[in-house]
């Protein structure tokens, strides 16, 4: 935990620092999808895309070509090492044992990271990688990671040992308020998904051995696998947009026995056939949370839960219960797990309105931290649903104000890595939110013309 944030900050501004050091610097659903790829669609041709959503930050003038290809290339040089094999192999996640196929881990023995296409474009750094799905999906996690912190680093480059020094401390000072305000509040429980947009590897770690440390029975893991293994923690995490998005566009080429509006389901009872239990988590948002639900078939409320992603969570959730109602099945038993650019009031806020009854005269708003919860007249502990919170990039890389002259150098911002063609046929996602949209431009009106847009709506994009 005694780390020299700042001294190892001044350090990595004048010699080549690797961001990626182990391949299991990743999401654990990397893996969770990978076993999926593996056994059916290994050989599918695909491109992922590095998109930055903050149009208006220039990272291309931020970030030195030299060192991002060389970042790059090391993760290429990477191979998984027999620890870490076994380590994936013999461990127990969320309740099973071997939930890798041992031809899985022996293929994952030789694994290397296909190449990449680097150019420079308007003030952005373009970026794709090509190759079959089994193995250009990887490259996501790894390539937000390492442009992220290379843009931590770029800002660095005018701050003195003192500057950062105090900009650490403002930094800690902030996650322990953020601790202290979720500390005591029963029932409560949250997982780190921040490793996508994180400040940099060390500050996640930082991070996640403060919150083992301050909030036991409430911080209930980590969807990085690196840090699962260090520090004896659950890796979390079921799967991704990904799926559909590439299931779809397959669909399109008349290269699935269904038909396209069909495959959001199709991806389920492939999954299904993995996987079970707490992995039985429904990600509905690629074509839109509302209609997913009206078309659903029946056995699709046997599933554990539903994981909302871009949509305005309150209203997400309010539909999933109702929609559990309509169905006949009671939702105390399911799961909601909210995703989407949460922060500390959004959780506490979320986790009043579903994980308990609020009393008459008050509103999720009128919470703000554990007192909240412990006064009666306020709330009850009645869950309406369980809930579970997946806190990301607030979590990992909120830096805002932190900089001593008050510098706006570390805001966040929203960089993706999506699949953006399937056998040279562009992908698409639609979400919930319109503003999330990717593909091309006369394809997403395709696919909004065949699934509709109820539900849809205009929602600002923090990250």
């Amino acid at each position: 935990m005694l780390i020299n944030h700042a001294k190892r900050a001044d350090d990595a501004n004048y010699k080549f620092d690797a961001i990626i050091r182990s391949l299991l610097d990743t999401d654990f659903y990397k893996f969770l999808m990978l076993q999926f790829i593996w056994k059916d669609f290994k050989d599918v041709p695909v491109t992922f895309s590095f998109i930055n959503r903050t149009s208006s930050i220039k990272i291309g003038t931020m970030i030195d070509e030299e060192i991002l290809r060389k970042q790059l290339d090391h993760v290429r040089s990477l191979r998984f090492t027999e620890s870490e094999l076994i380590w994936l192999a013999g461990n127990k996640f969320y309740g099973y044992r071997d939930i890798f196929a041992p031809e899985f881990i022996e293929w994952l023995r030789f694994f290397e990271m296909p190449p990449y296409e680097l150019e420079h474009q308007d003030g952005q750094w373009v970026l794709h990688f090509s190759g079959d799905w089994v193995h250009t999906s990887m490259w996501e996690i790894y390539a937000l990671s390492i442009i992220n912190e290379l843009r931590t680093r770029a800002a660095f480059q005018n701050m003195n040992e003192f500057e950062l020094d105090i900009f650490y401390a403002r930094a800690k000072s902030k996650l322990w308020d953020k601790i202290d305000r979720l500390r005591g509040i029963r029932g409560l429980n949250f997982t780190d998904f921040g490793t996508r947009r994180r400040h940099s590897f060390l500050w996640q770690d930082y991070v996640v051995q403060a919150l083992k440390a301050q909030l036991p029975g409430i911080f209930m893991g980590t969807s990085n696998v690196l840090l699962a293994m260090r520090h004896d923690l659950e890796a979390k995490g079921t799967n991704a947009h990904e799926l559909p998005m590439v299931l779809a566009a397959l669909s399109r080429l008349n290269m699935m026995p269904c038909d396209l509006k069909e495959t959001q389901y199709e991806v389920l009872r492939i999954w299904q056939k993995s996987y079970g239990g707490a992995l039985l988590m429904m990600l509905s948002d690629t074509w839109g949370t509302t209609q997913f639900l009206r078309d659903a078939p029946d056995w699709a409320t046997d599933w554990t839960g539903l994981r909302v992603d871009s949509k305005d969570p309150a209203t997400a959730g309010e539909e999933y219960i109702t929609w559990l109602q309509s169905r006949g099945r009671d939702p105390k038993g399911k799961l909601l797990l909210f995703s989407d650019g949460l922060d500390v009031d959004d959780i506490i806020r979320l986790y009043a309105q579903f994980g308990g009854e609020i009393q008459p005269g008050f509103s999720p708003q009128d919470f703000t931290g554990p007192e909240d919860f412990l006064n009666p007249k306020k709330w009850l502990h009645k869950p309406r649903i369980r809930v579970s919170f997946g806190w990301g990039t607030l979590l990992t890389n909120d830096f805002r104000d932190c900089h001593p002259r008050k510098l706006q150098a570390f805001e966040p911002l929203s960089l993706i890595c999506k699949v953006s063609e399937v056998c040279g046929h562009p992908a698409v996602k639609l979400s919930d939110n319109y503003l999330k949209a990717t593909g091309s431009q006369e394809e997403i009106e395709f696919y909004r013309m065949l699934f509709g847009t109820d539900g849809m709506s205009n929602l600002p994009v923090l990250v």
